[in-house]
């Protein structure tokens, strides 16, 4: 039975269960963000930290210090997975001070695509 005649039939277990697994596809869509982290950023391991909440969170990527001393952060992975990272991102290691952070989304770059990397400061 497909879509529309389980709605027009009133079969409601097959129209949840198509709408389930429609929102599981979406949500789980690879998709990649920058986050620009201001504050205490550097200095005090938040790349690092960043590696390991990504790495826990199966995401792909790198985190960099920038001159101006925010630290970027590039991720792929699907939205759940990029929201977690975000509130890794506002909670920092011990010794950070996060002040604001901007989203963007981003292209997906296969050289970043495999793994999570430090990547040399600018």
């Amino acid at each position: 039975m497909n879509f529309s005649a389980a709605a027009a039939t009133g079969n409601r277990c097959e129209t949840d269960s198509l709408s389930a697994t429609i929102y599981r596809f979406v949500s789980e869509l690879k998709q990649a963000r920058r986050y620009r982290v201001s504050g205490i950023v550097q200095g005090v391991g938040f790349r690092y930290f960043t590696q390991h909440a990504a790495q826990r969170l199966q995401l792909s990527g790198y985190a960099k210090n920038l001159p101006d001393g925010r630290v970027e952060v590039y991720a792929i992975g699907s939205a759940a997975q990029l929201e977690a990272l975000k509130n890794e991102l506002r909670r920092g290691p011990r010794m950070a001070s996060v002040d604001h952070i901007t989203e963007a989304e981003a292209e997906i770059l296969p050289a970043f695509s495999n793994g999570f990397t430090i990547e040399r400061d600018d």
